[in-house]
């Protein structure tokens, strides 16, 4: 008896083409199959400061890639591929699409361990650790005098461009509409939905006890309840951040390039918009 295989189907066609907000639904479903917790409104503020692309295979989407602008700056982001289209080279092609768009700027993004030898190879170098924590709020008394409501967008808008070279203050604006933002004397920081629950960013100060206050009043606000927070680990947030009922629940690398000159000053960022967004 002769024994006859039959051939694998050949692998769909990929196509690359513009992301839309037509294709929200799909490509919160593809992040949500990689176990990241975007939900569609969380897409749709990243796509709202972002041009992006997209890999289509018989209508579904099976690739994600967004460049988000800042002004001087472009964050790369949101560069996902389903499993099942692994190992063609796709993710390469959606980054270098993405990159395209950035044009001349600076780029930055954040690197899981998967991503890192890619984008080694395209340019971008290593440039510090981001600290995922999160877990059940528990309150605390602040150092400083916290206030909760709004802010001149003009004036957060400054300190954040202080703080991280990018022009967000678009961003900012929907963020704070959607949210709550909190300020002191020396710094703001930004509460919002995300995922299951909310996460705290950006965390703009020029101090660490400035820093520290934003997270224990917003921590206040949010006890028994899931927040989340990505800091930078060399600012030393980490333990106090633990003392507030968050753990360590993952960690980022953040990686630069085409890196440009930017004005020196007393405000830092402590604390990321998202890990998407820097």
């Amino acid at each position: 008896m002769t024994r006859v295989d039959t051939p694998s189907p050949a692998p769909s066609a990929v196509d690359i083409v513009g992301f839309e907000p037509a294709h929200l639904e799909g490509a919160q479903a593809l992040s949500t199959a990689v176990g990241w917790a975007h939900r569609v409104e969380d897409w749709a503020l990243n796509l709202s400061v972002s041009r992006g692309v997209i890999g289509l295979a018989d209508g579904r989407v099976v690739a994600t890639a967004l460049c988000s602008l800042h002004g001087p700056v472009a964050t790369l982001n949101m560069i996902i591929v389903d499993g099942s289209m692994r190992g063609r080279g796709l993710g390469r092609k959606v980054m270098e699409a993405a990159m395209a768009l950035a044009e001349d700027r600076e780029m930055r993004l954040v690197a899981t361990p998967e991503g890192m030898p890619l984008y080694r190879k395209l340019g971008f170098l290593e440039n510090g650790r981001i600290v995922q924590m999160g877990g059940t709020a528990r309150a605390a008394t602040p150092e400083c005098d916290v206030q909760v409501g709004s802010v001149n967008p003009q004036r957060l808008a400054k300190m954040d461009f202080a703080a991280s070279g990018m022009e967000r203050g678009a961003l900012l604006t929907r963020i704070a509409e959607a949210g709550e933002t909190l300020s002191a004397d020396g710094g703001f920081a930004m509460l919002r939905r995300f995922g299951r629950g909310h996460v705290l960013g950006p965390i703009v100060a020029r101090n660490p006890a400035t820093a520290r206050a934003l997270i224990a009043a917003a921590a206040t606000r949010m006890e028994g309840q899931p927040l989340r927070i990505d800091v930078y680990e060399d600012l030393g947030l980490v333990p106090f951040i633990e003392e507030l009922g968050l753990a360590i629940a993952g960690t980022g690398t953040p990686m630069v390039r085409a890196a440009k000159a930017h004005p020196e000053s007393d405000y830092r960022t402590h604390a990321l918009v998202s890990q998407a967004l820097g």
